[in-house]
């Protein structure tokens, strides 16, 4: 059975996976995040015709985060079909805010019942940091 907060990150995720804008790859992800207090933040991804310009739903909700004040964070719910991984841009973004043992899920849309978890260390185990 799945923990009440981490059903209400899906179900904040799954809401945001709706307002996706993926007319290019028709690929709709949706993404909700807590901080170390307990808000919640969310982010879906936007798509650009210079693809190379779009954003991600993870790092939507961690700049709307870091936006309204906010560094430390604990958990991250990516809601995508078919099930996936955060890509690698992504893994190197949420590493700078999240430690190396922060949950990340990924949920297929419509099914909390399928999902993956990993640490950050994981999905990330030698990532780049400017100073060591």
């Amino acid at each position: 059975m799945i923990e009440r907060k981490l059903l209400e990150l899906y179900r904040r995720a799954m809401q945001q996976r709706e307002s996706a804008y993926a007319p290019y790859s028709e690929f709709q992800v949706g993404a909700a995040l807590e901080t170390i207090d307990g808000t919640i933040f969310t982010g879906c991804n936007v798509e650009n015709g210079s693809l190379g310009l779009s954003i991600c739903a993870e790092r939507v909700a961690v700049t709307c985060a870091v936006a309204n004040g906010h560094r430390s964070f604990l958990k991250i719910v990516v809601v995508v079909s078919p099930l996936a991984s955060p890509c690698g841009a992504c893994r190197q973004f949420l590493s700078e805010f999240f430690g190396d043992d922060a949950s990340i899920y990924c949920f297929e849309a419509g099914d909390p019942d399928r999902m993956q978890t990993w640490t950050m260390k994981e999905l990330l185990p030698d990532r780049f940091r400017f100073r060591q």
